[in-house]
């Protein structure tokens, strides 16, 4: 699912935080150098001014537009526009304490060290975040981009994008649809597809959208466009190549200096994604606390039936084919991997795209007796109670899961997918979703486990991951579609 470009004031949240910080900061500093204290807020005059002062630095960064091109001014042109801003803002302060007739009240060095503080703090965090973001600090944030074009212009789409995108993406690779050069570089990007790869190269590589730049001399390429978005893969289309694609959520935008037409299964503003992140948090600490608490009681019990590790971690396929460690408590014996290839031939899920069968004897104290009958053990409460899965709060915690997306299957079973089985990979992973409180254990057919994938990523907001989690309570607690 595309996480949209918010425009607006919201686009630079992070400057209007960062502002109002330094103002706040400023502020205490200039009466403690004052009256060498920080207990300002204990004075009525003084903590209202402290917050009319926020409201009226909010204001003049909305109305008067500061932050407009902020990542692209230079150290001179930021300097100006952060002094014009504190000018504003200091002169508006001044007014509003003649309005309320206290200015006699209210020292004038206090606001005046608070005004030169607040220049010289806010425009060095500015031009520090600035560096941050375009420098791409926390890569793990930014968005992996496979540039589709041709090997005449290949090299002036990429010199494009790396000038102006700011820590937006990073270029995986190149693929052209005129000429084989895999394994060669252009502009310093490696070539790693052709027009006959580059489909399945998406799909099975960290890819998380792809942006389309071709000359006028070749054919609107359909055929990729349709594979690629059938495979949940955000597509950026030069407006020059652009046609309508029906079913899709499609919008214009600017990419570099493209203008392109963005095809995506789904697409969430940032401020859904930045509230369904927060709530991951929010949760996978809560969670974290009780698998630490769990973990005294199951912990023990799992090392004296299978002496070994009580957490299993095992290499799962993440949002967009992002390779990650999945953890969970360790419910089958150590040799659980190697005895799976014996045991293919009961999979109810036959096409060997998702594994499952009935009794599982890997599970730890599962025996198959003498009679036929089976005996189960603490493996099997862990999951049918669901405790297993606990640790993976730790995952939601990392960022590489979510409390409610579609389960990360294995590298294993995404070797198998054909292109509309990808599209279950187009949002995070997660600990619980649409399948598991669609009654699991009688869906055996991997097409109708993406289709419910499927219809939960097209259909995704908020209030659906809350009815998701009510309805994973009560499969949990009626023990029905567990594992």
């Amino acid at each position: 699912m595309y996480r949209k470009n918010t425009k607006g004031w919201l686009k630079h949240i992070d400057f209007i935080i960062l502002d109002l910080v330094c103002l706040q900061i400023a502020f205490v500093l200039a009466y403690f150098i004052r009256n060498g204290s920080i207990h300002l807020y204990n004075d009525f005059l003084y903590r209202n001014m402290a917050i009319i002062i926020e409201l009226i630095d909010l204001m003049v960064l909305l109305l008067f537009g500061t932050l407009k091109g902020v990542l692209k001014r230079g150290h001179y042109k930021e300097f100006v526009k952060t002094l014009n801003h504190v000018l504003i803002v200091g002169l508006l302060a001044v007014l509003y304490l003649f309005a309320i007739q206290k200015g006699i009240l209210f020292s004038r060095l206090v606001l005046f060290l608070a005004i030169g503080i607040y220049l010289v703090l806010t425009y060095i965090v500015r031009e520090v975040w600035k560096v941050h973001i375009k420098k791409g600090v926390n890569n793990g944030n930014r968005r992996k981009l496979l540039i589709v074009s041709s090997s005449d212009i290949a090299n002036l789409v990429i010199d494009n994008i790396e000038k102006s995108n700011y820590s937006r993406y990073d270029i995986v690779g190149v693929a052209l649809l005129d000429k084989n050069l895999i394994g060669k570089t252009i502009n310093n990007t490696k070539v790693v597809a052709d027009n006959d790869s580059v489909a399945m190269y998406a799909c099975k590589e960290w890819v998380d959208e792809v942006l389309i730049v071709l000359p006028k001399e070749i054919a609107y390429p359909n055929e990729l466009i349709e594979q690629l978005t059938m495979a949940g893969i955000t597509v950026h289309m030069n407006l020059a190549k652009a046609i309508n694609s029906p079913g899709k959520k499609q919008f214009v935008e600017k990419i570099g200096d493209y203008t392109v037409l963005t095809t995506s299964i789904n697409y969430a503003p940032l401020n859904e994604i930045f509230l369904k992140r927060l709530f991951d948090i929010l949760c996978g600490l809560l969670g974290c606390l009780f698998t630490l608490i769990i973990t005294i009681f199951i912990g023990p019990i799992i090392y004296f039936a299978s002496p070994g590790p009580i957490f299993f971690s095992q290499e799962r396929v993440g949002k967009n084919g992002k390779k990650f460690k999945m953890y969970k408590f360790r419910s089958m014996y150590l040799d659980a991997e190697e005895r799976k290839a014996e045991l293919m031939k009961d999979n109810k899920l036959g096409d060997g795209k998702m594994f499952k069968i009935d009794f599982d004897p890997r599970v730890i104290g599962n025996k198959v007796m003498p009679d036929g009958s089976h005996k189960t053990g603490i493996g099997e409460f862990i999951r049918k109670t669901s405790l297993d899965e606990f640790p993976q709060f730790f995952n939601v915690l990392k960022g590489d899961m979510s409390i409610v997306g579609t389960r990360p299957p294995l590298i294993s079973e995404t070797n198998l997918y054909e292109y509309q089985h990808f599209a279950r990979l187009a949002i995070k992973p997660g600990i619980t979703g649409m399948w598991q409180v669609s009654g699991r254990s009688e869906i055996t057919d991997f097409d109708e486990v993406v289709k419910l994938d499927k219809y939960y990523i097209e259909n995704w907001n908020l209030g659906l991951d809350i009815k998701i989690l009510l309805k994973t309570v009560l499969v949990v607690v009626c023990k029905k579609g567990a594992v």
